[in-house]
């Protein structure tokens, strides 16, 4: 390739040294010169350049002559602003070519080590590369290539038209050599005859004689013996198909005194026929009369048999291509675009393509040609032509000099394949998306009451989500009583008022038969009505059910049950209206899927309803409620956790004992089953017991129920707090009280106490170290720690749930609740709401275990 392009130098006339005249690379860079010498018209090797670029679909293409230097003698693409300038020829992958004498293919240049050290390469001006090599008289002068920036891959047939292309950038270059040759000396002229294989000729216009050298003489397959001389053995030597055409030719040249370039073909005594290139120019004499036709003679065979085995390969091609000129109108189209557009005419030849296919002014493909066109550049893009092709085309066009070659594919059984697969992805999101929503919160009816939001626009204008409140199945008179509407969505938002008002009315108008009385009562599993204007309407009473139902203007309404395990828990009704199609079976299997989908989600959100019920039913009647003594205010609370049928070990207790102190215990059985909770529920029983009848403190006690659970086989383990509040006369005129208190390796309790400036001073109330698990061993010796407790403090036992949560430390959960607990109480919040607010801001939406808590406030008595 060329990157630091110089302008090309006229030269000095080649003279072979007789010093390296044996030499065969100064030999062949010396053919290479003298190709390039004087060259100044490149047009025709430019339109090969174009030729190549266009059938193998790259961006560029070049022919370089390599000789102490590349020089670029045609190109398109990047290589047009390159012709006739020279660059380093050790810079080039053309020089490679030349030197490799063979094809170089280059599949991804910046990986390939014959090139990926050259500028173009390491540039990134090329990324792809295939070049076939160029002789001239035996000797290797350049290369034909073609080259992009992207990496590709060549195929076998890429490479063969790439050296079909080359016999005719060979022979143009050849012919070239003769023109470059002419007024050169001898020496030159011999050489560039030798090296080409061109043959000269003289015609005398005044005697009539003419003169052949030797390779013209065999080119018309004659030698000296057998040619005389005249111009009639000439004509009688042309193909007759040609004969008059090249006469004619001849005597307008001659006339005009004018140059001759003309290509026909000759008969060879043995029958072969043979193309012939002439060119030449007539010489006056001194009186201005033609005397001389003086010209050189070139076997195209070659290239004329290429052009026609290009012309095979694209009438073989399994993809359509034509042409057509500056004009629009069609210059050639390949057979298989001669069958795909059979169906307009059969006769594309000479005719505009605007007028043939019409559906084409000012669709993408009119505009897409026109741009290549215009910018020189080429285009490809995909598009749709109605009928009567009625397909999807993968279209590509190339700009040229002579108007615009375009190929183009029928990919319609792609494009219906992508659609299908499009359709198909949206479908999956959509059902993860609703399978999401239904399981992202508790609230399942909630969620499927969102529903009608999803489904709107993707598969309805409107929807309805109809919920069944009966457990039992039910018979069809009744329906009406059993359901209700618990969701909707219209995609227009000014239709909303109307969908929500006829979904009010809805219910009690419609009758027995109605679509939607079929669903849910299980008559029908999937109905979709037709013309609904009409056919829903008659299911519904007069009045304004029918007319709000009438302004929604419906086409087509599917009505679905949703069913959970063997029962209808509810029903979809999506509606479409008059400017979208019915239906179609996948659309429907879609809404089938989404309306299993919710019965499943809605029979598990009443079975866990109905567990968790039955479970914390369980659980609070193991929970009694605190007592109410004059000075101290008592909150509990219990929170099951998510999972259904999660019967907890936690628990609360709080008792006055026989003295009149306080006695309040929180703790936490290990486990969360049914065994945890009768676990729980012994020892709850089993310390209150305990508590009562010795009266002795929170240590004591715990230390009487360690002992005690072996003898009653209560075989588990369980973390405890034990408090007592406790409050002499003197105390009480003081406005204070103790708290005196045991842990059993519980979480410590915490205590806020407001201060006098409006702040609060919160404490985790540490004491002394915890001690062992209740059941860990019988020979532990309890202690307990004790407090002074100030009016109006508040003091706050918890089980683990409210502060333990999965890749957080129990310590910061410990210090996020002490936070909460401060602010709540600087706020003023009384005791009830200040532990209904601890659990709504300490509690993830799904709560992992069961939490229990116990809130303290000492207060002043009510004086009598």
């Amino acid at each position: 390739m060329t990157i630091n392009d110089q302008p090309v130098r006229p030269t000095a006339r080649l003279t072979l040294s007789s010093t390296h005249g044996d030499d065969p690379e100064f030999l062949r860079s010396a053919h290479a010169r003298l190709v390039t010498d004087q060259l100044v018209d490149t047009t025709r090797l430019d339109r090969l350049t174009e030729l190549t670029a266009r059938l193998l679909g790259t961006s560029s293409s070049q022919v370089s002559i390599i000789s102490d230097v590349q020089t670029v003698v045609g190109g398109t693409g990047m290589a047009a602003e390159a012709v006739l300038k020279q660059s380093p020829a050790e810079d080039s992958l053309c020089t490679v070519t030349v030197n490799q004498g063979t094809s170089l293919v280059v599949t991804d240049a910046a990986l390939d080590s014959r090139v990926a050290g050259l500028p173009p390469v390491t540039s990134g001006a090329v990324g792809t590369y295939a070049g076939v090599p160029l002789r001239a008289g035996g000797h290797l002068v350049g290369a034909l290539c073609a080259y992009d920036r992207d990496v590709r891959t060549w195929t076998e047939q890429d490479v063969t038209l790439l050296e079909l292309i080359g016999e005719a950038v060979t022979a143009e270059l050849e012919l070239a050599a003769v023109e470059a040759s002419y007024g050169a000396d001898r020496q030159v002229w011999g050489l560039a005859v030798e090296a080409a294989g061109v043959g000269a000729y003289d015609w005398d216009l005044r005697t009539g004689e003419l003169r052949w050298d030797d390779r013209t003489l065999e080119l018309f397959g004659l030698d000296r013996v057998r040619f005389d001389g005249r111009i009639e053995t000439f004509n009688a030597l042309v193909h007759p198909e040609d004969r008059d055409r090249v006469i004619r030719a001849l005597g307008e040249i001659v006339e005009q005194c004018g140059v001759l370039d003309l290509e026909y073909r000759v008969v060879l005594p043995e029958g072969r026929t043979r193309w012939v290139l002439a060119r030449g120019a007539v010489y006056p004499g001194e009186a201005g009369q033609p005397e001389r036709l003086v010209g050189a003679v070139l076997d195209t065979t070659r290239v004329q048999e290429g052009e026609a085995r290009m012309t095979r390969v694209l009438e073989a091609m399994p993809s359509a291509f034509f042409s057509v000129d500056r004009e629009w109108r069609f210059t050639y189209a390949n057979a298989h675009a001669q069958q795909l557009l059979a169906g307009v005419s059969r006769d594309l030849g000479g005719h505009v393509i605007w007028e043939l296919f019409p559906q084409a002014v000012g669709s993408e493909f009119e505009v897409r040609y026109r741009q290549a066109v215009e910018s020189d550049e080429p285009v490809a893009f995909e598009a749709y032509y109605p009928p009567p092709l009625d397909a999807w085309y993968e279209v590509r066009a190339w700009p040229s000099p002579e108007g615009l070659s375009v190929y183009f594919l029928d990919i319609t059984e792609r494009r219906a394949a992508q659609d299908e697969l499009a359709r198909s992805a949206e479908r999956g999101s959509l059902l993860a998306e609703v399978t999401s929503s239904l399981t992202a919160t508790f609230d399942t009816y909630q969620a499927v009451g969102r529903l009608s939001q999803l489904l709107v626009p993707r598969l309805g204008e409107w929807c309805i989500v109809t919920l069944v409140d009966h457990v039992e199945p039910f018979s069809q008179p009744d329906w009406r009583r059993h359901v209700r509407d618990i969701g909707l969505w219209h995609v227009d938002e000014s239709q909303r008022s109307t969908l929500e008002r006829y979904a009010e009315l809805r219910i009690p108008m419609l009758n027995d038969d109605s679509y939607l009385a079929r669903a849910i009562t299980g008559e029908s599993s999937v109905l979709v009505a037709d013309r609904a204007y009409e056919q829903v309407t008659a299911t519904l009473g007069s009045g304004e059910a029918r007319e709000r139902y009438l302004e929604l203007e419906p086409r087509t309404v599917a009505f679905l049950p949703v069913r959970g395990r063997g029962r209808t828990v509810g029903a979809l009704t999506v509606g479409r209206g008059h400017d979208l199609p019915p239906f179609t079976p996948e659309e429907l299997n879609t809404l089938v899927d989404i309306a299993a989908r919710a019965g499943l989600a809605l029979d598990n959100a009443r079975s866990y309803a109905e567990q968790r019920e039955l479970a914390e039913g369980l659980q609070r009647s193991l929970l009694t409620p605190p007592p109410d003594p004059g000075h101290l205010e008592v909150a509990v609370r219990y929170e099951p956790a998510a999972e259904v049928a999660q019967v907890g070990g936690d628990w609360y207790d709080s008792f006055l004992q026989t003295d009149g102190s306080v006695v309040v215990v929180i703790g936490d059985v290990v486990g969360h089953d049914t065994v945890a909770a009768a676990a729980m529920g012994q020892l709850r029983a089993l310390l209150r017991g305990i508590a009562v009848t010795t009266g002795g403190g929170p240590a004591e006690v715990l230390g009487r129920v360690d002992s005690a659970m072996p003898t009653l086989q209560i075989d588990t383990t369980a973390t405890a707090v034990m408090a007592q509040v406790e409050q002499t006369p003197d105390e009480r005129e003081a406005g204070t009280a103790r708290l005196r208190w045991s842990n059993a390796g519980h979480p410590p309790p915490l205590i806020a106490v407001p201060q006098a400036d409006g702040s609060v001073l919160t404490e985790v109330l540490e004491g002394v170290e915890p001690d062992l698990l209740l059941g860990m061993d019988l020979g532990v010796e309890r202690r307990e720690a004790v407090a002074v407790v100030p009016v109006g403090s508040t003091v706050l036992l918890y089980s683990d749930g409210l502060v333990e949560r999965r890749g957080q430390h129990l310590e910061d959960g410990i210090e996020q609740l002490r936070g909460t607990l401060a602010d709540l109480v600087a706020s003023g919040a009384d005791l009830d709401t200040l532990s209904d607010e601890l659990l709504a801001r300490m509690l993830p939406e799904r709560p992992e275990g069961d939490v229990a808590l116990v809130a303290l406030r000492l207060r002043r008595p009510v004086e009598a």
